[in-house]
């Protein structure tokens, strides 16, 4: 389950009964969905997209597959189908690969950049996460800034609830979690920034990394050897990567750190720092793109370029208890303004717009 996973279950479980929700899946099995409603297939994607590329043409596996009295379709997962006389609202949760082809790595880059655009203009409305999203969408897609709604996400009941000993106790032995430690969480990406994350805490003093060492949790990505082999090579004394965790490993591992540590280069929204402020964990964070948006005063917010901002904000955080305390309080404070019911409820007002 990834984010827009994540994303696509919380908002359909935040929605009234009154919303009559059917799932439907691209390119996979409906078994897959695990819902309480089954799922209906809605055929490949791609075989589909490249014939509504001629003029007049729909979704064809689509429009056999919809429920008759479908008011609205909601794409979630950046597979928008063209459906003539049927409203579409899609989700786009950013404009990175547009705004930074760099950071992104397929085959046929251009050529699928340039359909991911062209079939954001088959959806009647767009919604986003942010309004620096909001922004960027409309800039980068050349969609109308008044066709994109920003919706902020949400942070699941989980997070507010304390660990459960048992499972605290046995996460603990099971990844030797010291008593103090930094936490960063993310696939291994050039736009994480480990690698200078890795630098500033090798900039605190020995006792200090010694203390309150580094975990690093995420899967792979790409652009990311050099991170890894310094992972693996031994010379990270103080630093441990853990890779992917399961969910509810992942909650103890964050719930019991000093601090969350997020120095993103660019983020459409950046949900681990609200997760964090729900968990009740101090965070640091970059002062760019959508983070500060998300995190307020919430958070210690460093420029993620300068090793130096974000090595001191760490040390802040390890040896001011009073600092992390009200660090804390002002993100229990921030957080509950973030909730999947309001989600849902500004996304059905989008979808009663439309229908």
């Amino acid at each position: 389950m990834d984010g827009i996973g994540t994303y696509t279950r919380e908002l359909m479980g935040a929605m009234p009964p009154s919303a009559q929700l059917q799932p439907y899946l691209f390119d996979a099995p409906a078994s897959l969905w695990e819902g309480a409603t089954p799922a209906i297939s809605f055929g490949p994607f791609a075989r589909q997209a490249l014939a509504a590329t001629l003029p007049g043409m729909d979704f064809g596996s689509v429009r056999r597959a919809l429920c008759p009295g479908i008011d609205v379709v909601h794409a979630t997962d950046h597979l928008v189908p063209r459906l003539r006389g049927t409203p579409v609202v899609a989700t786009i949760f950013d404009a990175i690969p547009l705004s930074h082809p760099e950071w992104v790595r397929y085959r046929f880059k251009g050529l699928k950049n340039e359909l991911w655009r062209r079939t954001a203009f088959w959806a009647q409305h767009v919604i986003t996460i942010s309004d620096y999203s909001r922004q960027q969408i409309a800039m980068h897609f050349r969609i109308p800034e008044e066709r994109i709604t920003a919706i902020p996400l949400g942070v699941g009941a989980r997070w507010f609830a304390p660990v459960d000993d048992a499972l605290g106790e046995a996460v603990r032995l099971r990844h030797a979690l010291p008593e103090r430690y930094f936490v960063s969480v993310g696939t291994l990406q050039p736009r994480k920034n480990i690698g200078r994350l890795l630098l500033a805490h090798a900039s605190l003093p020995e006792h200090l990394q010694r203390e309150c060492p580094l975990i690093v949790v995420g899967k792979p990505g790409w652009g990311c050897e050099d991170v890894i082999a310094q992972f693996t090579g031994g010379a990270l004394k103080h630093v441990r990567w853990l890779r992917h965790l399961p969910d509810d490993e992942l909650q103890v591992v964050i719930k019991r750190a000093t601090a969350l540590v997020f120095p993103s280069l660019h983020e459409g929204f950046g949900l681990p720092v609200l997760e964090a402020f729900a968990a009740g964990v101090p965070v640091v964070a970059s002062n760019t793109t959508s983070i500060p948006e998300v995190a307020g005063d919430a958070a210690l917010l460093i420029d993620p370029l300068r090793v130096d901002e974000l090595s001191d904000a760490m040390r802040r955080i390890a040896e001011n208890p009073e600092l992390a305390s009200q660090l804390v309080v002002r993100g229990r404070d921030r957080v509950r303004a973030f909730t999947w019911q309001a989600c849902a409820e500004k996304t059905l007002r989008v979808y009663e717009s439309m229908a």
